[in-house]
């Protein structure tokens, strides 16, 4: 599934840089705009734009192209598997992994004859 999004996205992205090269090379409309103002025939201002030639008849199949891709894509992302939401969800918890009885024991107390309960305290010292 994840292959045929890809090929729908390439396509997409070729259909819309065709319908943006053709648009770019064919000649305005409005390159007659001064058919309004008496200069040459102002019957094609708005009027009648003849027969369609291939560069227009190129563009509306690549953007009958684009939207076919539009609407595959639409179809595809609704239509997907569930998704994780991220790397950290495939991991697991690493202090369930562990048993209990794997932790060392703590250190026993020292005895509390030679450790005095106050440093300035040094009645319970070995004389010298």
């Amino acid at each position: 599934m994840n292959t045929l999004f890809t090929v729908i996205v390439v396509v997409q992205v070729l259909a819309a840089l065709a319908i943006i090269g053709l648009v770019l090379l064919q000649h305005g409309k409005g390159a007659d705009m001064g058919a309004a103002f008496g200069s040459g025939a102002s019957g094609s201002l708005f009027g009648a734009t003849g027969s369609s030639n291939f560069l227009s008849k190129s563009t509306g199949v690549a953007a009958a192209i684009f939207f076919i891709a539009t609407l595959a894509l639409s179809f595809a992302s609704s239509h997907r598997g569930a998704q994780s939401g991220g790397v950290m969800d495939n991991l697991s918890a690493p202090a369930a992994a562990i048993p209990a009885t794997a932790v060392p024991a703590a250190p026993a107390a020292p005895a509390a004859a030679t450790v005095p309960a106050n440093p300035a305290d040094q009645s319970n010292q070995i004389p010298k």
